[in-house]
């Protein structure tokens, strides 16, 4: 069944453009496409699954807009759109109740496979960006950002030593072999370490903890 998609940005060429090229994909399913620089007084989304919002609205409309949505009973997933890729404007969004954030520069197939991700319940960040705005947001708005170290603690061991072969370069269906457990094994230990760390793929696992990795890599070849 194809995503119910509605539209909201702020120049109507692009929202016209977007409708088109969006609607032609199998997966999607353009119910509307609004171009507006002021909040609409009334914002009909019923039946709709994910609202793609431009993130480039002046001020903080985009973010006022996200924290309506995330208020009203049945809302849509909202995927913001912009030019931008700061950490602290995307955990803004995402504290407003955005699930999604792609940058204007990306592919169409990028912007399809997170508005497809966010239907079903997935959070899609930018991958380059997932380090930073997790620590942002684990620290909390008034507390410094989380830690590697910090991160890695809440990992049991099994899963840390999964994480490390990683790290090493090991391929996965060779981590089964090395660590002495079965594929189904490392798999949930993979798994249960990616929802802990709040991340979609195992690279982005390594890449987020990668300077605490390293230094306990060192320790590791410095004891061998």
């Amino acid at each position: 069944m194809a995503v119910r998609l509605f539209i909201l940005v702020q120049e109507r060429v692009f929202a016209d453009a977007l409708a088109i090229r969006l609607d032609a994909e199998p997966d999607v399913d353009v119910v509307a496409a609004l171009y507006t620089n002021a909040p609409p007084p009334q914002l009909r989304t019923g039946g709709v699954d994910v609202l793609l919002l431009d993130g480039d609205l002046p001020g903080d409309t985009a973010f006022r807009l996200c924290e309506a949505m995330s208020r009203s009973h049945g809302a849509p997933h909202v995927v913001v759109l912009s030019y931008s890729a700061d950490p602290g404007r995307i955990v803004r969004a995402v504290r407003a109740g955005a699930v999604g954030w792609v940058c204007k520069s990306e592919s169409l197939d990028r912007l399809i496979d997170v508005i497809c991700g966010v239907a079903r319940n997935e959070t899609c960040l930018p991958p380059g960006q997932t380090g930073q705005v997790l620590r942002l947001l684990l620290g909390g708005p008034d507390r410094e950002p989380v830690s590697d170290a910090q991160l890695l603690s809440s990992l049991t061991d099994r899963e840390r030593e999964v994480l490390v072969c990683l790290a090493q370069g090991t391929r996965r269906c060779d981590v089964a072999q090395q660590l002495r457990m079965s594929p189904n094994t490392v798999r949930t230990h993979l798994q249960n370490l990616m929802g802990k760390l709040g991340v979609h793929s195992a690279i982005e696992a390594v890449a987020l903890t990668r300077t605490q990795l390293d230094d306990e890599l060192s320790r590791r070849r410095a004891v061998s």
